[in-house]
């Protein structure tokens, strides 16, 4: 899976609690990601394994509302999702290096 922005992004919001279940919506909010940008990501890291899912019990469903699907973090991806989250911790430096000089020119 190539390592963008936005793959990063979302590993650190799945990173932050790798046990528990993770929502969508909340996915999206604190990624600052789209759903258009978010979904796909999602779909590949679960092709790749990196993720399962399932949909919340309807019985436990406020009134009114359909079930929601979560997202929850496999072995596998912790290990490789803690690497995407490494080599980005390792390009910020440079990025903003990269920003200031760009500002400063």
């Amino acid at each position: 899976m190539r390592h963008t922005g936005s793959l990063a992004a979302v590993a650190i919001v799945l990173m932050t609690d790798t046990d528990d279940r993770h929502w969508g919506y909340e996915l999206s909010k604190k990624s600052d990601l789209r759903s258009g940008v978010l979904y796909p990501i999602l779909a590949r890291m679960l092709s790749a394994g990196w993720l399962t899912d399932g949909w919340e019990d309807p019985v436990t469903v406020a009134s009114g509302r359909p079930p929601r699907r979560y997202y929850q973090l496999t072995d596998r991806g912790r290990i490789e999702l803690g690497a995407v989250v490494s080599e980005a911790r390792k390009r910020a430096p440079v990025r903003t290096a990269i920003h200031a000089v760009r500002i400063a020119t």
